[in-house]
C-alpha cells in the first residue's frame, strides 16, 4: 500500500535527510515537500490522504506549538511528529502532551530517523531518551490561539510579524487593504490582544521559549 507523507521543514539539507530516510524505509511512499505552514495547511486540504507529516516546529508560518496545535486541532486523524534541532525535554513532554505522535531529534542517526517513521506509522508513539519530569501546568494559551486562526489569517499574521504594513500585505497576499484590516481585527480578538506591537512580541516570546 502506497503511503503519503508530508516533510513540513524550511531547511533544505534536512528536508532531503529526511525523505532518503522515508525512501529507505518504504520504497514506495510518495513524500510531499513543505517549506512553511501555509503549504502544509494547502496540502492537508486536498482529497488525498494523507499517512503522516512530519513537522518542524521552527517551520516559517508558525510559533511555538501553534503549528502542531493547528494540525492536531484540524486533522486529529493524522498522525504528526515533530522533528527539532530543540532536544530539552520539557520540550519534548510538551510536543507529545499535545498530542504529537513522535518527537524525532535533528541530530538523530539516519538508522534513528529510520525506525521512529516506522514505529510512528505503526501506530505507536516514537521518544528520544529522556531525563527529567514533565513541567506541571506549562501554559499553552497562546499557542493554542494562535491555532486557533484560520489559513488566511495566519498568512497575514507572518506578514505582520515581518513588520509589514496593511497596504503591503494586501499587495503580497492579492486582497484589499480593507479585508486585511477585518483580518487584523480579528486576529487581534482572537489572540487577546490590542495592538501590532503586543503581537510582534507575544510572537517573539513564543520563538524564545521553542
Amino acid at each position: 500500500m502506497s503511503l503519503r507523507i508530508l516533510v513540513a521543514e524550511d531547511h533544505p539539507l534536512f528536508r532531503s535527510a529526511l525523505i532518503n530516510a522515508i525512501s529507505q524505509t518504504f520504497t514506495t511512499a510518495e513524500t510531499v515537500e513543505c517549506q512553511d505552514l501555509a503549504a502544509l495547511q494547502h496540502q492537508l486540504q486536498r482529497p488525498e490522504i494523507v499517512d503522516l507529516v512530519l513537522l518542524d516546529l521552527n517551520i516559517p508560518g508558525a510559533w511555538g506549538l501553534s503549528g502542531l496545535l493547528w494540525v492536531r486541532e484540524h486533522y486529529p486523524e493524522v498522525p504528526v511528529s515533530v522533528v527539532s534541532a530543540r532536544e530539552e525535554p520539557d520540550l519534548i513532554h510538551r510536543a507529545l502532551q499535545t498530542g504529537a505522535s513522535g518527537f524525532i531529534p535533528k541530530s538523530s542517526s539516519l538508522d534513528v530517523l529510520c525506525q521512529a517513521i516506522k514505529q510512528i506509522l505503526d501506530g505507536d508513539i516514537y521518544q528520544p531518551d529522556i531525563s527529567g519530569s514533565p513541567v506541571e501546568n506549562v501554559s499553552i494559551d497562546l499557542e493554542q490561539r494562535v491555532a486557533s486562526l484560520t489559513p488566511q489569517q495566519m498568512k497575514v499574521l507572518k506578514l505582520a510579524a515581518e513588520g509589514l504594513l496593511n497596504k503591503q500585505i494586501a499587495y503580497e497576499l492579492g486582497i484589499s487593504e480593507a479585508t486585511i484590516k477585518a483580518h487584523m481585527t480579528a486576529i487581534l480578538k482572537k489572540l487577546g490582544l490590542s495592538s501590532r506591537t503586543q503581537v510582534a512580541l507575544a510572537l517573539q516570546q513564543l520563538q524564545a521559549n521553542n
